[in-house]
């Protein structure tokens, strides 16, 4: 459970180690459904110089441009701030710290995966996005009452 007073919206954090992909996807699609509910960033521990274009492909179908965005670095003040972080296989490279709720997202990597191969990873993301939301809009009212 997220701890969060009820004027706050809580903070996610996804990484992963290039943040050309996994990370960038749920990051987008959370944002996506929680219109402003949620503050949400991405972040990788190697970043790549651009998004994997068959992840801008596959997004642009669900009418989120991703054509714009830069992988950027993880920095351990992001960390710090985020409420929830979601790792999808950045292994010992993301700083941990107490009261912070971690999460491994195993997630196949679309790096080198065609279009159709990366549609099941954005698919399980939205998922597994939605599912978190859930969540987290509980944890909101459950705080507020």
């Amino acid at each position: 459970m997220v701890e969060q007073t009820p004027n706050t919206s809580p903070e996610v954090l996804f990484v992963c180690v290039h943040n050309a992909g996994r990370s960038q996807m749920a990051a987008a699609l959370l944002a996506h459904h929680a219109r402003g509910r949620v503050r949400v960033r991405s972040a990788g521990s190697a970043p790549a110089d651009q998004i994997n274009p068959a992840v801008v492909e596959a997004m642009a179908e669900l009418g989120i441009d991703l054509s714009r965005n830069v992988p950027t670095k993880l920095l351990t003040d992001q960390v710090a701030a985020s409420d929830v972080v979601i790792t999808m296989g950045c292994g010992d490279t993301c700083p941990i710290y107490p009261g912070k709720r971690y999460e491994n997202w195993d997630l196949p990597d679309p790096a080198g995966r065609s279009i159709d191969e990366v549609r099941p990873i954005r698919d399980e993301i939205d998922r597994r996005v939605r599912d978190l939301l859930t969540e987290l809009m509980v944890a909101r009212v459950d705080v507020s009452r």
